[in-house]
């Protein structure tokens, strides 16, 4: 049974979600969804689990499906690196299940089908070892962020979610040519494979490579939103459902992982394309980060400030990331982890604001009473002081790490400049958002009337009562962020060797070239 445990996350949701179909008929009303719901990710959580103790002790498991060859066929690979990014992400999932279990499943046809299906593409693009699968799997998660973002939209919801959907068919066209172009100069797209490959590669073909490994470059670019191929973020997880832009603050992620898995393994182990896109990125992403920051000052909702935290979170790992040292790594995957449960705190909390504000909604530029503020407040000033990077929290270790990490040399002075700049950029963009919302104070007597004509009280309407389980949510993905400090060391340690893990990929290719099916008597 244990030999067949990289499967079980793929194999899970397909069925859970198969299963969620069957009691969608509304005799059966809601209960049943959600049953399956939690036993799924109970069950996938569980896996998740032992996984990670596994690739913990530096085993690189390798699961062939069908029996074939690994460079044949299809193969599931777990290491350190495919088992942090699985248990993160069922973690934030189980976070975004239980806001949506509040009542806004109701709202969505097909919810809790979609939500098991995005999970089975993001478990899948996390363990597979093939290019070609990685994009079944980006096109199985894609599709299920299509149903969970449109579902039962309309307006700037619908007009966000037609561009998204048209940024990513385009994205995902030029995915396919790139896989074609590797396919004909090197004849596999099994990742292991392909290193192998790329590493005896003869002079004549680099620059044929070298455009192709660039083509997918830019696609995984335009996944994680760099620069300048991000305008579609701030939009979409703006006017997304909560509980979806929760889960969708780990999509970006998923392209950094791409990024980081063919840049250390397929395209960097010691060959002629060693390195060949570092530089370009880290420029791209200096220059995002400074835009992100800016977007968070000069945001006037609540729900587009955290979007723009998310892309800066995304922009910082790219510096980490493309410094390309096992510390900067490391630090980096710390980041990573903190960011995305950070994140998807500030979206749950921005729209449980967004509904006690009535009228009023999630913007900064209207004074309006916010009922009840205290707990709304406290867990602003947590999600708020983690994402600026102060201390004691999680924000703080993860860029004083990747401070104290940066190689010394000429690049040092601007990094440092570069990401206290932006964390002070951010903090002001927090405090006054905090201030404004949580702080009540009258509009300045020259404030212009065409904003106060959008919110007078004799216009309000009701806030909409808080829910105890979006209240929980939060809670639990701030209570993520704490952990994080708490257990910091073991978190660093498991970081760091994954880093080093990832600097020297031998061991992956030689477990997954090893791998042939054994060759049974008739």
């Amino acid at each position: 049974m244990m030999q067949h445990l990289p499967a079980l996350p793929i194999l899970i949701p397909l069925f859970a979600a198969s299963i969620a179909l069957f009691f969608e008929h509304r005799r059966f009303g809601m209960v049943p969804q959600r049953i399956v719901a939690w036993v799924s990710i109970a069950a996938m959580l569980a896996v998740a689990v032992v996984l990670v103790a596994s690739a913990g002790s530096g085993a690189v498991s390798v699961y062939l499906l069908g029996d074939w060859p690994a460079r044949l066929g299809i193969v599931l690979m777990v290491d350190r690196l495919s088992a942090l990014m699985l248990l993160v992400g069922l973690l934030l999932g189980a976070a975004c299940l239980l806001h949506a279990c509040a009542g806004w499943d109701r709202r969505a046809p097909h919810f809790h089908a979609f939500f098991q299906f995005q999970l089975m593409g993001l478990n899948g693009a996390f363990l597979t070892g093939d290019v070609f699968n990685l994009f079944v799997f980006f096109e199985v998660l894609l599709i299920s962020s299509y149903g969970l973002m449109l579902s039962g939209g309309r307006g700037e919801r619908m007009r966000a979610g037609l561009h998204y959907v048209t940024f990513n068919i385009a994205a995902s066209t030029l995915f396919l040519i790139a896989l074609g172009l590797l396919y004909g100069l090197l004849g596999s797209l099994n990742m292991a494979e392909l290193s192998a490959r790329v590493a005896q590669l003869p002079p004549g073909d680099v620059a044929m490579v070298k455009a192709a490994a660039g083509l997918l470059f830019v696609v995984f670019c335009a996944k994680a939103a760099l620069l300048p191929m991000y305008f579609w973020l701030p939009e979409t997880y703006t006017h997304a459902p909560a509980a979806v832009a929760g889960l969708f603050a780990i999509m970006t992620k998923v392209g950094l992982y791409a990024v980081l898995r063919l840049g250390t393994l397929t395209f960097g182990a010691s060959g002629p394309l060693d390195g060949f896109a570092w530089p370009a990125l880290l420029a791209l992403g200096a220059v995002t980060l400074v835009l992100a920051s800016l977007g968070v000052l000069a945001a006037n909702r609540l729900r587009a400030l955290a979007a723009y935290l998310v892309l800066g979170s995304a922009a910082t790992l790219f510096v980490a990331f493309s410094l390309h040292t096992a510390g900067t790594v490391g630090a980096g995957l710390y980041y990573l982890v903190h960011s995305s449960f950070a994140g998807a705190a500030l979206f749950l909390l921005a729209d449980l604001i967004r509904r006690r504000r009535g009228r009023a909604s999630d913007r900064k530029d209207l004074v309006a009473a916010l009922p009840d503020k205290t707990v709304p407040g406290l867990l602003f000033l947590v999600a708020a002081v983690s994402l600026a990077g102060l201390p004691p929290l999680s924000g703080f270790i993860g860029k004083l790490l990747l401070l104290e990490a940066v190689p010394a040399g000429p690049r040092t002075a601007w990094i440092w400049t570069l990401v206290l700049g932006t964390s002070f950029l951010m903090l002001v963009g927090l405090a006054r958002a905090g201030t404004r919302l949580f702080w009540r104070v009258e509009p300045w007597p020259d404030a212009g009337v065409d904003k106060l004509e959008a919110y007078t009280p004799e216009k309000d309407v009701a806030p909409a009562p808080s829910r105890p389980l979006e209240t929980a949510a939060i809670v639990l993905l701030l209570a993520y962020g704490v952990a994080l400090v708490l257990a910091a060391a073991p978190v660093l340690d498991y970081t760091r060797a994954t880093a080093t893990q990832l600097q020297s990929p031998a061991d992956y290719v030689e477990h997954v070239r090893a791998a042939t099916p054994v060759l049974r008597e008739p």
